[in-house]
């Protein structure tokens, strides 16, 4: 059994939002007063969510799990869940994405669980700009989470930007220079229109093209081969001949969507065929209902055969997901 859809895309890669809350109020994400959250009996514990990963792993052919919020650092059973899923057979290719707020207490614990790999999201290295991007002083901590997750052995440490017009469009050198010097790998991603706000704009973008154009004004970047891409959303490059890499994920000036493999999950037990899906399958309630494993597994094909052939974006029809970036998972 696989999760495939009838553009002959075969899903391995599942997303896996563990909670829609977080303690940062990104302007690209969510309005200052955050969100109304999730009530909790909505929320998949962690039973239910390591059986759904079981499934998944065993019966649908999904190799590679990455955990996502909201924060995922706020799940009390996250170091549990990690251990859990690190125990499946076949044993998946385990990894996370957090704002780093927390990695300082957690990160060798999250090593011993089972994690393999690490995502802190850093747009900034300023620090008034940081409290103006997330509306909180926590840009020295999530340093800190940096250092603690290398430290930890959570290697290759990758770091993830988002450049705004106005705001951090001029950091893309001095992050580039900051990630080389402390060895983690740096992925530049254009900002989409997954925000609450719904006040995403194309004008005001900073396009992939703009990236390159400011990186190649300190650095040489050659392309990566591409064969070795595969269905990774990254654009890689050689910085100054090599080895060390920086990526651009341009998911909106040079959409992937064709060699996608990605599928997502959400806190509330929702399957997610793209993550500008505007339909969702509902796992929970026949999660609750005592459905067999053999039931769930195929309401997930079912889910995953409906997938468009792309997201939408560029279409002069496109409408925006009605649930933000933070209910969703990236």
């Amino acid at each position: 059994m696989m999760l495939a859809d009838s553009y002959g895309r075969v899903a391995t890669d599942l997303r896996v939002s563990l909670t829609d809350r977080c303690n940062l109020r990104c302007a690209y994400c969510m309005p200052p007063e955050g969100l109304d959250w999730l009530p909790a009996p909505e929320v998949l514990t962690g039973d239910e969510i390591v059986r759904l990963l079981r499934v998944a792993v065993s019966m649908l052919g999904v190799r590679e799990v990455r955990f996502t919020g909201g924060e995922p650092l706020l799940r009390k059973d996250l170091t549990s869940i990690v251990a859990r899923t690190a125990a499946l057979e076949p044993r998946p290719e385990i990894s996370l994405t957090t704002n780093g707020i927390g990695l300082t207490r957690l990160a060798g614990a999250l090593r011993d669980a089972g994690l393999d790999r690490i995502n802190v999201s850093l747009d900034t290295l300023r620090p008034e700009v940081f409290r103006k991007l997330t509306r909180r002083d926590r840009l020295d901590d999530v340093l800190a989470g940096l250092e603690a997750a290398a430290a930890a052995g959570l290697t290759p440490v990758k770091v993830n930007t988002v450049l705004m017009r106005g705001l951090n469009e001029d950091e893309a050198v001095p992050l580039l220079k900051y990630c080389l010097s402390c060895g983690y790998e740096l992925r530049f991603i254009e900002q989409m229109p997954l925000d609450a706000q719904h006040g995403w704009k194309r004008a005001e973008m900073v396009t992939a093209g703009e990236i390159f154009a400011a990186l190649e004004s300190a650095f040489s970047l050659i392309p990566d081969d591409a064969h070795a891409r595969g269905s990774a959303p990254a654009e890689t490059f050689l910085i100054d001949g090599g080895p060390v890499r920086v990526g651009v994920i341009a998911s909106v000036t040079r959409p992937f969507c064709g060699s996608c493999d990605r599928v997502r999950l959400t806190a509330d037990g929702q399957v997610r065929n793209c993550l500008f899906a505007r339909q969702e399958s509902d796992l929970r309630t026949a999660l609750r209902s005592g459905a067999t494993d053999a039931q769930i597994a195929a309401r997930w094909q079912a889910a995953v055969a409906g997938k468009l052939p792309g997201h939408g974006i560029n279409d002069p029809s496109f409408l925006q997901p009605d649930r933000p970036m933070s209910a969703i998972g990236g």
